[in-house]
């Protein structure tokens, strides 16, 4: 009996013992697995720093083109808008009201100066010039016969001198009769073509009616205006080149007049040239795109217009310097198609950047892979 409790509480003691052993072991291996873990790990966060530890931090270049400026020579040129007018042009119309009795043009037709184009009817002015023509053949008859009458005395030098005073009124009164009937025919002005007519025969017609427009074309005129900065630059003598929409060809003019002064509400200066028409392809109120040389520039530095970056203060250009990628501020000045004169901020032998320019930055390192 004495020796059960002491067996029992060794059997307590053993098995107490036996499960803080097991614990502890998945306590341990847990713990070994969460290690594992974490290293696994840290290579993949710390790898990239290493790395970049490694190589010390610094940028690839960036590779670019790049052109190294040399003197040109540029035209400067004014570009600006025109429209075409006719050399000489007039509205057709009578001097005198009355109906007309003949048309003789067709529309489009081309006429000589003093062509008779329309007739109005002066059958009472053809006859009033019938009867003071006969009256005035009766007292030139007269004042002759008076004439040989004076000399033997036998009339007075008084009756002699109303019958010349009459002839003199009559043919007076038939030059104003012949004036009148010459206001009505309507003769062309000046040689030209005849536009569309505005009337028919028998239409009653006055002074203010438009009958048809009489145009010449040959040569045209161009009219133009420049900015007032240019208005001593352009004279009379310069050529102009000039461009419309309906004709695929450039034409050139001379300017041969300009205003007497400034436009003060735009600030430009009206100017006319004139350009030979031939063929009469050029019509007036064509619009036409105009160019106006004003001289050649020299030694000039011209860069290409993609080169250029606009930004809030004005146009800048990268150029390389000791391998890296420097702005510059420039002004600028002739403009083509593909190129872009600069008059302020670079000079000649400045190698300026002409590939990936919306990528570069201040001392960005750069490699040249093409240079011209």
């Amino acid at each position: 009996m004495s020796d059960l409790p002491s067996s029992s509480g060794s059997s307590s003691e053993s098995g107490t013992e036996s499960g803080w052993t097991l614990r502890t072991k998945r306590f341990v291996a847990l713990g070994a697995v969460v290690l594992v873990v974490v290293g696994l790990a840290l290579p993949k966060i710390s790898g990239p720093e290493s790395a970049d530890e490694s190589s010390g931090g610094g940028d690839a270049p960036t590779r670019v083109d790049a052109t190294t400026l040399q003197p040109g020579t540029v035209t400067e040129r004014v570009r600006t808008s025109g429209t075409l007018r006719a050399d000489e042009s007039v509205e057709l119309t009578a001097e005198s009201g009355g109906k007309i009795t003949d048309i003789r043009f067709a529309e489009g037709d081309r006429v000589d100066k003093g062509t008779l184009l329309v007739q109005i009817n002066d059958a009472e002015l053809q006859a009033e010039k019938e009867r003071l023509e006969h009256r005035l053949s009766l007292a030139t008859d007269r004042a002759e016969r008076q004439e040989e009458l004076l000399d033997e005395g036998g009339v007075s030098q008084e009756e002699y001198d109303a019958t010349v005073n009459k002839v003199e009124v009559l043919r007076s009164e038939l030059d104003l009769v012949k004036a009148r009937i010459e206001k009505a025919k309507i003769r062309a002005p000046f040689s030209g073509v005849v536009g569309l007519r505005e009337v028919s025969t028998g239409a009653y017609v006055s002074p203010q009616t438009t009958i048809a427009t009489l145009q010449r074309t040959n040569p045209i005129k161009l009219d133009f205006s420049v900015s007032e900065h240019y208005a001593t630059r352009v004279q009379p003598g310069q050529s102009v080149a000039f461009r419309v929409r309906s004709i695929d060809r450039t034409m050139e003019g001379t300017v041969y007049a300009s205003n007497t002064q400034v436009n003060a509400d735009t600030r430009t200066l009206q100017l006319r040239a004139r350009a030979p028409n031939p063929d009469g392809t050029l019509r007036p109120g064509m619009f036409a795109e105009v160019t106006v040389p004003l001289g050649q520039v020299t030694d000039a530095i011209i860069v290409p217009s993609f080169a250029v970056v606009p930004t809030l203060d004005g146009q800048r250009v990268f150029v390389a310097e000791n391998g890296v990628a420097q702005p510059r501020n420039v002004t600028l000045g002739v403009r083509t198609d593909s190129t872009v004169q600069v008059t302020d901020g670079l000079s000649l032998r400045d190698t300026v950047i002409t590939s990936g320019i919306q990528g570069l930055r201040t001392g960005l390192p750069i490699r040249i892979e093409s240079l011209e």
